[in-house]
């Protein structure tokens, strides 16, 4: 655990307090150069307020600045003796859901705050609802501003219900509720002294505990190619490597693998990091191989265990989240981008949409809107290799790409 990378996302509705809990985190954890203190501490004083305001470490735009709100994803990266953190700080309005899938696609955790005041509003269920979505398998609920609730338990355990009424509809599988004030400091990093009957972790110890190592799929080994190394130099006249990223799984020396889709078999020969040769390799390692056999292998194949093969298929059943500008039509036809492997597809069905205020589903939909999310099915010019994105969040995604301009449209995630 020690020195282990966490990703983690925040989340909530429009003033829950999301960038000042970071920049609380960030300062309480002594991750603030001084020249930034500096910077905030001049800054909060010509606003006229009496206390650091640690919201401005995090909304870097000039709109976020004046508005005091997260427009953006910004990142943020810090870290303490135990783990490196990177944090993404995601907006809070409905327009901006394509922004918080983006911050959230990558995360081990999800921070969801809930004022103390409001308790679970509709943010807070399509918030909770895209992280469950997107199967992030840590979701610590911060009900923050506990200063303005004079710290009572009570408005802490009735919220705590609440979530947990709601949360028995989603797929999150281990969710935590810590009371905090960011703007105070009370549970962040160090423990709270006005809510003694709170005996639970702080927020940072909650962070620095949780078993990333644990989410990662180490069953089902999958590489994608993204390039081969051929030298040609009097050291490596005839090497012939496969370069790429392994998604998921554990390679070994001996094991015998077979390349998708000429599903020509072979054995592992030598395993490469950089300037080392491995005995064995495992995901999320950056790795060359080089296999007994001579066998065709290019960028976009992906190498697998003989015994252990993902689905190989043109037809995808899938949810999405659409980012594109123009609403996704029915039978519109856009590129697609699976791993390593690119190809076109084709809007074949919209199965549903959700309606994120309801959390319902919406059929007799021939078209959706720039950050709306639905179930489709799409066909493929070239068969994928994939699983679903709940077994493996690698191989189970793809992203669609608008062929006229380039731009990503939607991101997708394989059921």
């Amino acid at each position: 655990m020690k020195g282990e990378l966490l990703r983690f996302t925040t989340a909530g509705s429009v003033d829950d307090g999301k960038s000042t809990l970071i920049g609380r985190l960030l300062y309480d954890s002594k991750s603030i150069f001084q020249d930034q203190l500096a910077a905030i501490e001049n800054t909060s004083k010509k606003k006229g307020l009496d206390e650091i305001d640690f919201s401005l470490l995090t909304d870097g735009l000039k709109d976020e600045r004046e508005q005091g709100i997260t427009i953006d994803v910004a990142y943020r990266y810090f870290n303490t003796p135990n783990r490196k953190f990177i944090i993404a700080d995601t907006p809070g309005h409905i327009q901006y859901t394509r922004n918080m899938v983006t911050g959230a696609s990558t995360a081990n955790a999800a921070l969801i705050l809930i004022d103390a005041r409001n308790g679970v509003i509709e943010q807070t269920k399509r918030h909770s609802y895209i992280a469950s979505l997107l199967q992030i398998p840590h979701v610590l609920v911060c009900i923050n501003k506990m200063d303005l609730v004079n710290y009572e338990k009570g408005a802490f355990e009735k919220i705590k219900e609440q979530y947990k009424d709601f949360a028995a509809k989603l797929d999150i599988q281990d969710f935590k509720f810590i009371p905090i004030s960011a703007l105070k400091g009370d549970n962040v990093v160090n423990r709270s002294k006005n809510m003694e009957w709170y005996n639970g972790p702080t927020l940072l110890h909650s962070l620095e505990n949780i078993p990333v190592a644990n989410d990662l799929n180490h069953i089902d080994f999958r590489f994608a190619v993204q390039t081969v190394l051929r030298p040609h130099t009097d050291e490596y006249h005839d090497y012939r490597g496969y370069a790429g990223r392994i998604s998921s799984g554990i390679l070994r020396i001996g094991d015998q693998v077979t390349a998708l889709p000429s599903q020509m078999q072979s054995r592992v020969k030598k395993i490469h990091c950089a300037h080392l040769e491995l005995q064995e390799a495992y995901a999320p390692q950056s790795i060359s191989i080089e296999l007994e056999d001579d066998i065709d292998i290019s960028r976009g194949d992906m190498v697998v265990k003989t015994t252990n093969q993902p689905q190989n298929s043109q037809e995808i059943d899938a949810m999405i989240c659409w980012m594109g500008e123009n609403p996704m039509q029915l039978n519109g036809k856009y590129s697609i981008q699976h791993t390593s492997r690119s190809g076109r597809a084709i809007i074949k069905e919209i199965v549903y949409v959700v309606d994120l205020n309801e959390l319902k589903r919406i059929e007799g939909k021939t078209t959706m809107e720039k950050n709306g999310i639905a179930r489709i099915k799409i066909k493929t010019t070239t068969p994928l290799f994939f699983d679903s994105y709940r077994t493996n969040r690698n191989t189970g995604s793809f992203i669609l790409i608008d062929e006229t301009n380039f731009n990503t449209v939607g991101a997708g995630m394989i059921i």
